[in-house]
């Protein structure tokens, strides 16, 4: 940050918010217990630090910080829900293929094919969101079809999930 040095305090903070997440690991109640203590505390020196720094209304960290300040209770909403998750990478990453499809289909020949594109797209998203390999759903879900039966994502993700016994449910085809 060579324009505004002082920006290095605010990565810090946001450093800080991401070890605290990193120490939960994969325990919610943890995390929860850690965000409603820890985080709260790192969010609240942020905040009176941004509350400084939108003072600055000619800079552009000044307006950046007005900006911060005014969407606050949006973007520390994560502090009393441990399932938001502090930032929105994943959702970056899952819009990524079909930004990227849609780019590329801004040559298609056919409407109905770029229609055929965006649904394959949802539907691979769909699937890696419930966790599931999406060749191996796709290998289901056109053996479903032949037999007329439609195979929803969430449908197979459940149906595969490990059972009590630890081993895999019926896999649905």
């Amino acid at each position: 940050m060579p324009d505004h040095p002082e920006a290095e305090r605010a990565l810090a903070w946001i450093g800080a918010l991401y070890d605290i997440e990193a120490r939960a690991a994969d325990d919610p109640a943890r995390l929860a217990e850690l965000r409603r203590t820890e985080s709260a505390a790192v969010l609240a020196e942020l905040k009176a630090w941004l509350w400084e720094q939108a003072a600055l209304t000619s800079l552009s960290l000044g307006k950046a910080a007005a900006y911060t300040v005014a969407n606050w209770d949006r973007l520390t909403r994560f502090v009393a829900d441990a399932r938001i998750p502090l930032d929105n990478n994943a959702t970056e990453r899952a819009l990524r293929g079909p930004v990227v499809g849609r780019k590329n289909h801004y040559g298609s020949k056919s409407r109905r094919g770029t229609e055929v594109a965006a649904t394959l797209y949802t539907i691979l998203e769909t699937v890696k969101l419930h966790g599931v390999d999406p060749a191996v759903y796709l290998a289901a879900a056109i053996t479903a079809a032949d037999r007329g039966v439609a195979l929803l994502p969430w449908e197979f993700a459940a149906a595969a999930q490990p059972v009590a016994s630890g081993q895999r449910g019926d896999t649905p085809v």
